[in-house]
């Protein structure tokens, strides 16, 4: 069977898919007009750019599947031509899956077409996200992959509805960690084709590129991604974010002053020095208005300790400063968008090694509060070195104090990669975090915070508390009790982000790797807040 590509006049293909010349035939060739503008028209398209747009499902069943409004001029200015070709491509589009077509119009190369789903819907109850955002996040990223796979070095996209989701499906797709390669992906700009809503596009590009800060420390690799080196690079990006910003990279020495005795002990089993990373966003009107402080788990490499991990996946714990790399990733992102409020970021970061100065199992430690830890289990470091920050913390006055952190293996366990565990003391804080979350697809859930839990950490032979439950069960439940412990402001939230920390095709819009979760989530939290604030 012959094929249009066997004759050089291949006008229209979807990947990996040829059609055979007796479905299409020359009569159907030369009625769409494309032999004679393959030989003239194309040989002057522009090769560097591509476009995608969208599609959504067909409402009834003989009913031909709408176009979104850019798609619909584009189907306009190449005369129809779009519409033939895609129905005689295949069967309509399915909601993420692409098409791909070639030569169509002399500004692109390319013109990827995505599907949508179906129009006009909203927020899902049963998935509790806004279903409608999260399909064009999906299918645009699909899309933009398709333009970089051809190595166009720009795409234009079709805003869907909804520029910012678009902005951010784009943005976040088109993101690989590969700067340690010698072979790199081709660089792709995408930009929004029309002039629509320039200023929510932006908004999206500001949100994902936040989270592709988050996801660029997250993957480097312990080596590079030193204490000192993380604290560097959040100090360049917050400085060139805006000149309402302040950063103290607080050694060692000035963290013994403080008194953070169970932070310095987790951090004395490695060689590499600790930093206490303290960033203020001043973007309140009112100087004396009181901060939101967000604190981050800043473990640069998790070996375990003398508890220590066993090998297999253990690289995978260059990501356990997550709730660092989260926190103030969306802290820059805050000053970008020249949020009205004051926000504090807090980052104690270390790493946890075995050595001959490590903590060993049974040792008791005093935290800046003076309650004293019996260490069990060195491999729970995460909570004590956050509970020297959440004490710290309240010596800010806050109106929030809220946490991150790849705490716990039992946290993944519970809820895998599909939301952040959130733990708090406030109904008003859950919601908000809730509602941002429905926004952003990036999912938050809700888990409790029972006395029945903290009993099972303060029951303690050696000290006031022990470092981990006194039981195998709830380990993500006994770790936010511990936390709790530190903490005695009635705002409080603690996100358990271990389950979200990795992508491996759950989220089809992320690449495998680390995700930045839940990123978009904290920033969407704050342009909420300030917005109530105002």
């Amino acid at each position: 069977m012959r094929h249009v590509l066997a004759e050089g006049r291949c006008w229209g293909v979807e990947k990996m898919f040829l059609l055979p010349l007796p479905a299409v035939g020359r009569v159907a060739l030369r009625r769409l007009g494309l032999k004679r503008f393959w030989s003239q028209g194309f040989a002057a398209a522009d090769m560097t750019k591509g476009l995608v747009l969208g599609i959504y499902t067909r409402e009834k069943e003989n009913d031909a599947p709408p176009f979104t409004s850019a798609g619909e001029n584009f189907d306009k200015l190449v005369s129809g031509k779009l519409r033939e070709v895609l129905n005689i491509s295949g069967p309509p589009l399915k909601a993420g899956k692409t098409r791909t077509f070639y030569g169509l119009h002399e500004d692109f190369s390319s013109v990827v077409v995505v599907g949508l789903g179906k129009k006009g819907v909203g927020v899902d109850d049963q998935e509790n996200w806004h279903e409608g955002k999260e399909n064009i996040r999906v299918a645009v990223a699909a899309g933009c992959r398709q333009i970089q796979d051809l190595e166009i070095s720009s795409v234009e996209v079709d805003p869907c509805g909804d520029a910012q989701a678009a902005a951010e499906g784009a943005v976040l797709g088109l993101y690989e960690y590969d700067e340690l390669k010698q072979k790199k992906k081709a660089v792709v700009s995408p930009k929004l084709h029309g002039s629509g809503d320039q200023e929510a596009w932006q908004k999206g590009v500001l949100f994902a590129s936040g989270q592709n800060l988050a996801r660029q420390l997250m993957e480097t690799p312990a080596n590079e991604m030193t204490p000192t080196r993380f604290a560097e690079i959040i100090e360049k990006n917050l400085k060139g974010a805006s000149s309402k910003t302040e950063v103290h990279i607080r050694p060692k020495s000035w963290i013994e002053e403080q008194g953070m005795g169970s932070f310095l002990s987790v951090a004395k089993g490695s060689d590499e020095p600790p930093v206490f990373l303290e960033i203020h966003y001043r973007g309140s009107p009112n100087a004396s208005d009181a901060p939101l402080v967000f604190v981050g788990k800043g473990i640069t490499f998790d070996s375990g300790g003398i508890s220590i991990k066993p090998s297999a996946n253990m690289d995978l714990m260059r990501a356990d400063m997550g709730g660092a790399a989260t926190i103030c990733s969306a802290i820059v992102s805050a000053a970008k968008l020249g949020l009205p409020i004051n926000v504090i970021g807090l980052a104690p970061l270390c790493e946890n090694m075995p050595s001959g100065k490590a903590n060993k199992p049974g040792d008791v430690v005093r935290a800046k509060n003076g309650k004293t830890i019996q260490v069990d289990n060195t491999d729970a470091e995460g909570r004590l070195i956050l509970a020297d920050a959440l004490c710290y913390a309240h010596t800010f006055n806050p109106k929030v104090i809220l946490n991150a952190a790849t705490l716990t293996g039992a946290m993944d366990i519970a809820l895998g990669s599909a939301a952040t565990g959130v733990f708090t003391n406030s109904s008003w804080l859950w919601n908000r975090l809730f509602e941002a979350s429905v926004e952003t697809g990036d999912r938050v859930w809700r888990m409790p915070l029972f006395e029945h839990y903290t009993r099972q950490v303060v029951d303690c032979q050696l000290a006031d508390m022990n470092n981990i439950g006194k039981y195998r069960s709830a380990g993500a439940c006994t770790a936010a009790a511990f936390l709790k412990e530190f903490v005695s402001h009635p705002t409080w939230a603690h996100l358990d982000i271990a389950g979200v920390m990795t992508n491996k095709d759950e989220v089809s819009y992320l690449r495998k790797g680390m995700t930045g979760r839940p990123t978009r989530t904290l920033i969407e939290f704050l342009v909420r807040f300030s917005q109530d604030s105002a």
